[in-house]
C-alpha cells in the first residue's frame, strides 16, 4: 500500500503545484479547443487519459522508452489539446514512468547503475538546450524531424541480427576503468549472463546528440536510449531497457523543468495521465522480468514505428 500512497502523494503534489504556478501561456487556446467540442462532456478527457496512458504505462516499461515517445504522438493526434501542452505533458509523463519503474529494475538487478550514470550526466545536461531549441522551433519541423528519427531507429533494430545479446569479446579502456559490467539472471532461459560493453567513447558522445533531441522534442530519450546501449556499446537487450528506464528519471527532470517553467503544462492533461502512466509502469516492471528478450525487441520495433510514422505525417499535415 505504500507504492500506491507515494503515487497519490505524487499526483496531488504535481496537481497542487501547477495550480498555483498557474496554466501559463496558450491557455486560452487550449481551452477554447477543449470546449469547441460541445457533444462530449470535460470529463470524459481526463477518464480517457487515465486508460490510454495505463496501457502506455506497461508496453512502455516493456519497450524500455518514456511514455512520453508514444504519449505525444497519440494524444497530440486524438484529444483536443493544444501540441505545446502535449509535450510538456509528455515529458512529466516519461519522468513518472521512469520514478515508478526504476526503483523495481534496480532491485531485480536489470538497470545498472555503472552502466546508466556516465550516460544520465551527459544526456540531462544537453537535454536542457535541446528543450529551449523545441520551443523555439515550429511545430511542424519538430515534429518531421522526430518521425523521420524514430523510423531510422527502427530500420536500424531491424538490421541488427543478434540484439538479445550481443557480441562483445573485449571490454575498451574506458569501461574497463569505470567497471562498467555485471550479471543478471535472465529468468526466461534459467541461466546467469554475464556481460560487458565496448566502443563507450563513440556510446557517450551520442548521448550529446540524444540528451538534445530529447529535449527538444519532449519525448524523454528511451527511444533512443534502447539501440545506443545495445546495438553501439553492446550490453544486453533487458540491462538496455531497464537502465534505459532508469535514465529517464535523471534525464527528463532536467528537459521537464525548462517546459514547466515557460508554462507549457495543463493539470487536466497530466494528473490524470501521471496516475495512469505510474500505475501501468509498475505493472509493466512485473511482466519484464517473465518476458524473453527476443519479444522485447519485437515490442520497442512495433512502438517505435507506430509513434514514428505518426509524427511523421502529423508534421507533414496528413
Amino acid at each position: 500500500m505504500s507504492c500506491y500512497r507515494f503515487i497519490l502523494i505524487i499526483v496531488i503534489a504535481v496537481g497542487l503545484f501547477l495550480n498555483l504556478s498557474g496554466i501559463g501561456y496558450g491557455s486560452e487556446g487550449t481551452m477554447k479547443e477543449i470546449t469547441d467540442t460541445p457533444s462530449v462532456a470535460w470529463w470524459v478527457w481526463p477518464l480517457t487519459l487515465f486508460v490510454v496512458t495505463f496501457i502506455l504505462g506497461i508496453l512502455a516499461v516493456l519497450g524500455g522508452v518514456g511514455g512520453g515517445v508514444l504519449f505525444v504522438p497519440i494524444v497530440g493526434g486524438f484529444f483536443p489539446f493544444h501540441l505545446d501542452f502535449v509535450r510538456g505533458a509528455g515529458l512529466l509523463v516519461a519522468l513518472s514512468g521512469a520514478l515508478a519503474a526504476g526503483p523495481g529494475l534496480l532491485k531485480k538487478g536489470m538497470a545498472d547503475l555503472r552502466l546508466a550514470l556516465p550516460v544520465a550526466l551527459i544526456a540531462s545536461s544537453c537535454a536542457i538546450v535541446g528543450a529551449m531549441i523545441g520551443l523555439a522551433l515550429p511545430t511542424n519541423v519538430v515534429q518531421i524531424a522526430l518521425g523521420a528519427t524514430i523510423l531510422g531507429i527502427v530500420a536500424i533494430m531491424l538490421m541488427a541480427k543478434k540484439s538479445e545479446y550481443p557480441e562483445v569479446r573485449q571490454a575498451d579502456t574506458l569501461s574497463t576503468a569505470l567497471r562498467i559490467n555485471g550479471i543478471y539472471y535472465e529468468v526466461s532461459s534459467g541461466q546467469e549472463v554475464n556481460w560487458k560493453i565496448h566502443r563507450t567513447p563513440q556510446g557517450l558522445a551520442t548521448f550529446v546528440i540524444i540528451g538534445i533531441m530529447a529535449g527538444m522534442f519532449g519525448l524523454g530519450a528511451g527511444w533512443a536510449n534502447v539501440p545506443v546501449l545495445n546495438l553501439m556499446m553492446g550490453a544486453p537487450l533487458k540491462v538496455s531497457v531497464a537502465t534505459s528506464k532508469f535514465l529517464l528519471s535523471i534525464t527528463d527532470t532536467s528537459a521537464a523543468w525548462i517546459y514547466v517553467n515557460n508554462g507549457a503544462v495543463l493539470p487536466m492533461v497530466v494528473v490524470p495521465s501521471i496516475i495512469g502512466i505510474m500505475l501501468g509502469s509498475i505493472v509493466g516492471v512485473r511482466i519484464l522480468a517473465k518476458t524473453k528478450p527476443a519479444a522485447v525487441r519485437y515490442i520497442v520495433i512495433v512502438m517505435l514505428l507506430f509513434a514514428g510514422a505518426r509524427a511523421l505525417l502529423k508534421g507533414l499535415g496528413i
